[in-house]
């Protein structure tokens, strides 16, 4: 059975969506009306532009201080001189050693300052840190044997250095954003000087930042190479 139209009811119809329209537009206008409210000039639109400003000078100023802390850690580390590293430890987490680009929050090796600077004196303490990629086979090694050979900064130039910025990838995962949500990080990236390997044999450091009462801290030290 055909069902008829009712004709009252698509008039009511016609009408709703004449008056939603009207609506529609009276709230574009409206917003038109409010962005042209601030002219360029004003006092409101400088104050806006001002802001901006100060929070990208705020950036910029926090990026210039890690990159130099960065600097001064990696030049610390190249050199051998470890006990310097201690101011920069975070006072309260203390420093993590990861030897690739994937964090193990509950396997990682972590010193607080007081445990950093103990273990520099009393070198023949051994540490396990974790599993060599490919073999398997655990590095086992004392905490400035571990600065020396596996961190080995001396590889890496400070030109090179990004912020915030990953340069080395490979099969590891990476998960320093994902533990370090709120970090800072500057990466010294060597690109490999075998020909051979076809730049399979480049290397990461990152250093890891983290704010604490107003200063930015090292929390992490990760390494990162090509994996099988």
């Amino acid at each position: 059975m055909t069902q008829l139209l009712n004709p009252n009811r698509h008039a009511k119809r016609v009408k709703i969506s004449a008056k939603l329209g009207m609506i529609l537009t009276s709230c574009l206008l409206a917003s038109a009306c409010t962005a042209a409210s601030v002219p360029a000039g004003s006092p409101e639109h400088e104050a806006n532009h001002s802001d901006v400003s100060n929070n990208d000078a705020v950036a910029k100023n926090k990026e210039t201080q890690v990159l130099q802390q960065a600097k001064q850690i990696k030049d610390d580390l190249a050199a051998g001189n470890y006990e310097a590293l201690t101011p920069y430890i975070h006072p309260v987490k203390g420093v993590r050693f990861s030897m690739y680009a994937y964090i193990h929050k509950d396997a990682d090796k972590v010193f607080r300052r007081e445990q950093f600077t103990t273990y520099l004196q009393q070198s023949r303490v051994k540490f396990t840190w974790g599993a060599k990629d490919g073999t398997g086979d655990l590095y086992i090694t004392t905490l400035p044997s571990f600065l020396d050979h596996w961190v080995a900064a001396q590889q890496y130039d400070f030109k090179d250095a990004t912020f915030n910025q990953f340069q080395g990838s490979g099969n590891s995962l990476n998960n320093l954003k994902e533990v370090y949500p709120n970090a800072d990080f500057v990466e010294f990236y060597h690109s490999g000087k075998n020909p051979e390997y076809q730049g399979m044999d480049w290397r990461a450091m990152r250093l890891v930042f983290e704010d604490y009462q107003g200063k930015s801290y090292l929390v992490a030290i990760v390494n990162d190479q090509w994996t099988v």
